[in-house]
């Protein structure tokens, strides 16, 4: 008799043993591609943490952007971020949390935080700014809901703030974000994300600010364009107000 090529050698076992360890490596492999951003790991106070979890860093590897953006290499190991917070922690004990020193709606502490995008409109598959004001784009109409064009704006104390002058939509999304708010007195137009104002009939009632903080809403630079850092200092400033813009939002609601 002719032996057969494998012998005793159970095909099947071999199988389930190679098929657990290309899953394994496979585990391992989507872990490290998920560390190419947010790593290496920061402590509090902005030193490299000393636990990276259990997988290396991945070899660095360049991404060629569309649309003319460049290249981006990463990890990098350098720091997207390095200005300084104006922020103190509470405690000496590990984990203890961190105050605003100063101004707590612009210090870029908690609620208020913000990254360090870069500073260039967010684009849409044709190269084309995503956000843009409706003005601009004769083929967008509100078909549902409340136009708020025209209508005056309440603070959260009741004062008329000034009206909104557009809506900006997300073209690709065809969802609007933002309210742009011509102030009173011609204190010139800020934006107000979507989310944190309600539409009435009659006029838009905002929650997260008072009177005294619409000024200092961050200012875009071009009339009908945001960039990604200007949308994540306004949304800061707007979401600070939930919690500093009063000392009684400081303390538990109920």
């Amino acid at each position: 008799m002719i032996p057969a090529i494998v012998g005793n050698l159970d095909l099947a076992l071999v199988s389930l043993y190679l098929f657990w360890l290309f899953f394994a490596g496979l585990i391992i492999y989507l872990q490290r591609e998920n560390m190419r951003e947010g790593y290496p790991l920061e402590n509090d106070d902005g030193t490299r943490a000393g636990n990276q979890g259990p997988f290396p860093l991945p070899f660095s590897k360049t991404f060629r952007r569309p649309f003319g953006a460049g290249e981006v290499t990463v990890p990098n190991d350098v720091k997207d971020d390095d200005r300084p917070l104006a922020m103190e922690q509470t405690s000496q004990a590990a984990g203890s949390p961190f105050e605003p020193t100063g101004d707590p709606m612009a210090s870029g502490v908690g609620p208020a935080s913000w990254a360090m995008r870069e500073d260039v409109p967010e684009l849409d598959g044709h190269g084309h700014p995503k956000i843009r004001p409706m003005a601009g784009l004769a083929d967008f109409i509100v078909s549902s809901g409340r136009d708020a064009r025209g209508l005056p704006v309440h603070s959260h104390d009741g004062q008329v703030v000034g009206r909104v002058s557009d809506m900006w939509v997300d073209v690709p999304e065809a969802l609007v974000r933002y309210l742009e708010v011509d102030l009173a007195d011609g204190g010139g137009k800020r934006l107000a994300p979507i989310q944190l104002v309600k539409i009435k009939s009659d006029h838009v009632r905002v929650h997260a600010l008072y009177a005294e903080h619409f000024a200092s809403i961050p200012v875009i630079a071009a009339a009908d364009k945001v960039t990604k850092l200007e949308e994540e200092k306004i949304s800061a400033y707007w979401c600070g107000g939930k919690l500093y813009a009063h000392e009684n939002r400081l303390e538990a609601q109920f």
